[in-house]
């Protein structure tokens, strides 16, 4: 089950872990990125709380943790390699894995259709 924020993230559900990215819009309107800053796995975050720093050529953004939970993995490859959030923003772009108490709380995010209707 993927879930969209409307700071352009995407959630994707496992068990009681959420992979977390952001989307290709998102990526498309940063260009292109060439520095990125990840959390520290077992960092315990809150919803709203910046956790990851991008930087592109066209200007620096925050990512935020979109729920409660502890970041349990990153993906180092796009720290080494930042174009793969360009060339692959919702597969290989992945940023963060965490693990959640209440995967009830993804119901108050956006299913891909209105996503799509939110960035029209």
């Amino acid at each position: 089950m993927t879930k969209y924020t409307e700071e352009h993230e995407w959630l994707d559900l496992d068990g009681d872990i959420v992979t977390v990215g952001i989307t290709e819009h998102a990526a498309e309107q940063l260009g292109d990125i060439v520095f990125i800053e990840l959390p520290e796995i077992g960092d315990e975050v809150a919803a709203g709380a910046e956790v990851s720093t991008i930087e592109s050529v066209k200007a620096a953004s925050d990512i935020s943790a979109p729920i409660d939970g502890e970041i349990v993995e990153v993906n180092d490859k796009i720290v080494e390699n930042p174009a793969l959030v360009n060339e692959d923003p919702t597969g290989a772009g992945w940023f963060f894995r965490m693990k959640i108490a209440d995967a009830g709380a993804l119901d108050e995010f956006m299913d891909e259709d209105e996503y799509k209707a939110f960035i029209e």
